[in-house]
């Protein structure tokens, strides 16, 4: 955006007519402690300097061949996706406030929040939210409203769930009194066995959390996790892959056939892999669906569509449960916010993609990376972690610290995935390797060579 920065007398007169000495006067309720000094700023250049300089700074990033997941995936983007997002009218729009000047930016978000039910079996969705992490807390405090027959406030936290879901979820629901207790995950299968919930048999318990696949790539025995939350009046938190959707069981369907099956209650997750770039990290979105029953309970902005006294179709926002919109003290969330450029983004990805289109995605990608993990565990020092199914991801064990490895790698030009010392230090020296459809054949290769390679060093 154009921006045209204040004078030196600019900021004089304004200070002189507020009546304030300085800018710091503007601050002085700030703790001196907590500010720090002036900024090392480089002397000013010029535009073609400038241009220069960040070419050069970009060049040395070089471009990794990457084999890192972790709960944000390289999936190719159409070149139409961010062509039309980036468009003015969708670039540019603001929080829908006005319906009747925002019908084209209330139209997407519902169209987007048709896409996400179709995509998660659920009757109605949010607009979105910050990220997957934040879904995932929201997830939580929305299950102590909406689950009446539960006091505690506790919620079962598998180990298997993304160790930055978990972090995120105890600073947010955390901090406002929800306990999480931790379950642990079978060493052979690398999931969460349903005999390790048997020792919380009718404890009172407000939600479980269960994420499909799980953060090691495996998939989860979620019916016979949803049967026995619910026989036991839990709510079933799913944190869901949207891609994975295409091929998995959708959420609403999680359960073994008979009287009791229901689904998943609440239904999270990343959004990124929908049309979203990497962009070191951010910015992405985060998603989430529900039951009509709980809807009330849900945070975020849903949008609706009605038609007008002659019979036009009309959009706007029809439930707004957030502090910016009602009483703080009577708001379902907030920090909450619909990440609308992204959401468009995603919108208009699965438009052009269709569920076929989808479905191929990860077909592609299941299929790459049982190639990767046939490749790599052919090199002498390497094995699987786990038994069992798994989407696009898997853990590697390697006969040695993973992190020294990992930098070799990176110095050929590999990201070669994620060390889990940090979260899983009891698996001893493992890795966590992801491929999807972007990788090809010869990709594969030069990373099992390249890994053969290094294995082969003494350290």
């Amino acid at each position: 955006m154009a921006f045209i920065p204040h004078t030196s007398d600019d900021i004089t007169a304004m200070l002189q007519v507020i009546g304030v000495q300085s800018i710091a006067n503007l601050f002085d309720e700030i703790p001196s402690e907590l500010l720090v000094g002036p900024l090392a700023l480089p002397a000013a250049l010029s535009e073609m300097e400038v241009g220069r300089l960040m070419a050069d700074r970009a060049a040395c990033d070089g471009r990794y061949l990457n084999f890192i997941g972790a709960g944000a995936y390289e999936h190719y983007i159409p070149a139409a996706v961010w062509a039309i997002a980036t468009r003015g009218e969708f670039y540019s729009a603001y929080t829908p406030y006005q319906a009747e000047a925002s019908q084209g930016t209330l139209q997407v978000i519902y169209e987007y929040q048709s896409m996400l039910c179709a995509l998660t079996g659920m009757e109605v969705s949010n607009a979105s939210l910050y990220d997957g992490a934040s879904a995932l807390a929201e997830a939580c405090l929305m299950a102590v409203r909406a689950n009446r027959a539960s006091e505690s406030r506790r919620v079962l936290m598998p180990r298997t769930v993304n160790p930055t879901y978990i972090k995120v979820s105890h600073a947010i629901a955390g901090n406002q009194g929800i306990t999480f207790e931790s379950v642990d995950f079978d060493r052979t299968e690398g999931r969460t066995l349903l005999q390790s919930l048997h020792r919380y048999q009718g404890e009172d318990f407000t939600a479980i959390v269960l994420q499909q696949p799980n953060f090691f790539g495996n998939l989860e025995e979620v019916d016979e996790l949803t049967d026995w939350a619910h026989q036991n009046n839990i709510l079933v938190i799913a944190v869901v892959n949207p891609i994975s959707l295409a091929l998995l069981s959708a959420p609403n369907l999680w359960g073994l056939s008979g009287v009791a099956k229901r689904g998943a209650d609440i239904v999270c997750g990343e959004g990124q892999p929908l049309g979203v770039p990497l962009a070191s990290g951010g910015p992405y979105f985060g998603f989430m669906a529900t039951r009509m029953q709980y809807v009330r309970q849900m945070p975020g902005r849903v949008v609706g569509r009605t038609v007008d006294t002659d019979g036009r179709a009309g959009f706007s926002l029809t439930l707004q449960a957030r502090e910016q919109h009602i009483r703080r003290s009577k708001a379902t969330s907030n920090i909450c916010t619909n990440q609308g450029l992204n959401v468009t983004a995603a919108t208009i990805y699965m438009s052009l993609m269709g569920a076929q289109g989808i479905e191929r995605v990860a077909v592609a990608s299941m299929r790459n990376t049982d190639n990767l993990v046939a490749a790599l565990t052919s090199i002498k020092g390497v094995r699987p972690a786990f038994a069992g199914h798994k989407f696009h991801e898997a853990v590697l064990l390697l006969d040695r610290p993973v992190a020294p490895v990992l930098a070799k790698l990176a110095g050929r030009g590999i990201l070669g995935g994620l060390d889990l010392a940090e979260h899983y230090p009891e698996l001893g020296n493992a890795l966590l390797a992801c491929a999807t459809e972007v990788k090809t054949n010869n990709d594969i290769e030069t990373y099992a060579n390249a890994l053969a390679d290094v294995l082969s060093q003494r350290s």
